[in-house]
């Protein structure tokens, strides 16, 4: 049985969409302190409502070092939790807690609709980078194209969210606000990945075929110009 090229040089497989969001266990993490805060707060008040989300999510950030998980989406969901909670003491008022994650979608919506209007699709640039597959892409009308649809749809789930949580927050719903948190967070992000990811495989595809046909171009000008100057190529022993 012969190795793959992976096994030969030892190189680990690219992570998936689901692992660099931190895996399964990253979607649960990151319920985990929201519940914890209704929970709390219902039962207890505010004050204990806010110092119970700190520490459920400082007990991630530490499980998560224990284990040797990612660190990059327990340090966030920490900030995150942490700002929130700050916000609602300084607030006074349990759905502050939410305000936060609120007024960051709409901003991440216009930054996703600005890199559409200026050419620029974020979807497209931040997984190029991430890869480092070039800025090809930029000059191919279809492929960016594909990453404009990509980008409007990450643009469209940050809206959406912004839309249902102001409306909840403007009426009162605290527990409501938690659900859709929790409803509107990484399973609505997963489905615009799922766009992310037809975008990239329709890019992919595009440019290999170009740079084929590209080099298909080059062998056939060279073979030309060596028949048309008189110049064969050598034989093969």
């Amino acid at each position: 049985m012969t190795e793959s090229a992976g096994e030969k040089t030892g190189a680990k497989p690219e992570p998936t969409l689901l692992e660099q969001m931190g895996g399964v266990s990253g979607l649960i993490y990151s319920s985990v302190p929201v519940v914890v805060f209704v929970l709390a707060n219902w039962l207890f008040g505010l004050q204990v409502g806010i110092w119970s989300a700190v520490g459920s999510a400082v007990a991630i950030t530490v499980l998560r070092v224990v284990r040797k998980e990612p660190l990059q989406p327990a340090i966030s969901g920490f900030f995150g939790v942490a700002i929130a909670a700050f916000i609602a003491y300084r607030t006074g008022s349990a759905k502050g807690f939410f305000l936060f994650g609120i007024w960051a979608s709409l901003v991440y919506c216009g930054v996703f609709v600005l890199s559409i209007l200026v050419r620029r699709p974020l979807a497209g640039v931040i997984w190029n980078f991430l890869n480092g597959t070039g800025k090809a892409w930029l000059s191919d009308k279809p492929s960016r194209f594909g990453y404009d649809v990509a980008t409007l749809a990450l643009a469209f789930v940050f809206g959406a969210r912004f839309v249902v949580q102001r409306w909840l927050y403007e009426a009162d719903y605290t527990g409501w606000l938690a659900f859709a948190k929790i409803a509107m967070g990484y399973p609505l992000y997963g489905l615009a990945l799922l766009v992310v990811v037809w975008a990239v495989r329709r890019s992919d595809k595009r440019l290999k075929e170009l740079e084929a046909a590209r080099a298909a171009e080059e062998a056939s000008t060279e073979a030309t110009l060596r028949i048309k100057y008189g110049q064969t190529p050598p034989r093969e022993a």
